[in-house]
């Protein structure tokens, strides 16, 4: 066995958002910390292939949207012309180095040291890690260990030909914009990556299992953005087999077979689930539980069975957003060296926004959950749905529907669930969730004067 090299207070492994937040956090209480990262870049998923980049493609794909409707307001010699995909994926790809070195700035004058290579686990309180630069093997030891290595896409290996496709990080590897797409998934990220690539002007095809897509939103999330998809010409194949193959045909266009039919498109994207990472990380050797899922088990104060590990963020799958993560890894290193004795992140009303289009946000409960909850006569539920100011000069055609609910339970109408769907969702969303974490009822928001015209003020005069 190598020699122990070095010893830490806290050894983190994973330099995603989780990850480097506790681990920052944790270096200015005066810990002395250790950061590992497989990747060979800091930011994990969200800042390379996520939430940071999908963002950027949503606002490229939200202004194509708005400048269709320049002619209806004014500007009649307005055309949006070709879009440069490459130009975009370099600029992109720039930006998101550009981060790197930032993360990578800020935990060197944290004092954090960053250990660039694979861990895997030697016993409770110690890792190996295999260097990126080919030094080979070095040992860590620390009284504290957090596993924050976050997740990867799932891949349907057992269907011949699924290595033809891409998952969501390849979307973001994409040289050149396909003509044609097939998407295969119901889930959120199936769901923006089909909005932005229908929204850029790729032929869009979404196969979906049942029904609808966002089943686990509220039906006004899902009804919502599915009724507007289908206005926007993506084409969804509703109750879909799974393809029984993949075959690349000499032109490079892959032929998707299935019982029914066969499909050929430019470009098919995997966008079936995800799984922790923690391959080869040998939890075994530490003694960590795991699920069945792979996922790691943890308490609300991120401790596994194991005293000394700790675990957050996706590999844990308790809700896989990145603020969650960083509010799990600041909350743990609070209490580990801060002095904070309780401190833990409450997972109860999360918001989250899905960047469809148009875009929705949700927190708290949805209409069903809360009748499960507080019995059907005990809730109140209130719905708004308009076409928001912006749209005033624009062809119904053109117009995206906004929709709101709000949910509201026992004799002082406390406000349990808010699901929104249009423009400005997210933004509005986050002033908004503040007042339903801090337990506002309807009367508060009655109590709030509107402003006008907006369309979040119609969360403060509903009826």
């Amino acid at each position: 066995m190598p020699p122990t090299t070095k010893a830490f207070d806290y050894l983190v492994i994973g330099g995603g958002s989780g990850g480097l937040a506790s681990a920052r956090r944790a270096a200015k209480y005066g810990a002395k910390v250790g950061l590992v990262e497989a990747s060979g870049r800091l930011g994990g998923t969200c800042v390379n292939y996520g939430c940071v980049p999908k963002k950027i493609m949503w606002n490229i794909a939200d202004l194509v949207a708005k400048m269709k409707t320049a002619p209806q307001q004014g500007f009649p010699e307005s055309n949006i012309g070709r879009f440069d995909w490459g130009l975009i994926k370099r600029k992109r790809d720039a930006y998101i180095k550009r981060l790197n070195g930032i993360y990578e700035r800020n935990v060197n004058n944290d004092g954090v040291l960053y250990i660039s290579g694979h861990a895997s686990f030697i016993s409770p309180t110690e890792v190996a890690v295999d260097m990126l630069d080919g030094s080979g093997v070095q040992t860590f030891s620390a009284k504290n260990i957090l596993i924050a290595v976050g997740g990867r896409p799932i891949w349907p290996s057992h269907i011949p030909g699924a290595e033809y496709g891409i998952d969501s990080d390849g979307f973001f590897e994409l040289e050149e914009q396909p003509k044609k797409v097939a998407v295969v998934g119901a889930g959120y990220i199936a769901i923006e990556l089909a909005g932005v690539f229908a929204a850029l002007g790729t032929e869009t095809h979404l196969f979906i299992r049942r029904d609808k897509f966002l089943r686990r939103f509220d039906p006004i999330v899902s009804d919502g953005i599915m009724k507007h998809f289908e206005h926007l010409g993506i084409h969804i194949h509703k109750n879909s087999d799974e393809f029984s193959k993949i075959e690349k045909l000499p032109s490079s266009q892959l032929r998707l077979h299935s019982e029914q039919s066969a499909l050929d498109v430019d470009s098919l994207l995997w966008a079936v689930g995800r799984t922790p990472k923690t391959e080869g990380l040998r939890l075994d050797r530490a003694g960590v539980k795991t699920l069945p899922s792979g996922h790691v088990v943890a308490d609300e104060y991120q401790r596994t069975n194991v005293p000394s590990v700790l675990s957050l963020g996706d590999v844990v799958g308790k809700i896989e957003l990145t603020p969650v993560a960083i509010a799990a890894g600041r909350r743990l290193s609070d209490r580990l060296f801060g002095g904070v004795k309780d401190a833990h992140l409450d997972y109860i009303n999360v918001p989250s926004v899905v960047f469809a289009h148009p875009e929705a946000g949700t927190i708290g409960f949805t209409e069903q959950e809360a009748i499960d909850k507080y019995g059907e006569n005990e809730i109140k539920v209130y719905n708004s749905t308009f076409r928001g100011l912006n749209y005033a000069l624009v062809d119904e055609e053109n117009k995206v529907p906004t929709t709101y609910k709000l949910i509201c339970a026992g004799p002082l109408q406390k406000v349990v669930g808010l699901h929104m769907v249009g423009d400005f969702s997210s933004e509005i969303l986050q002033g908004f969730g503040v007042a339903i974490k801090m337990g506002a009822t309807k009367a508060d928001f009655d109590n709030c004067v509107a402003i006008h015209p907006t369309s979040a003020e119609e969360l403060v005069t509903l009826v």
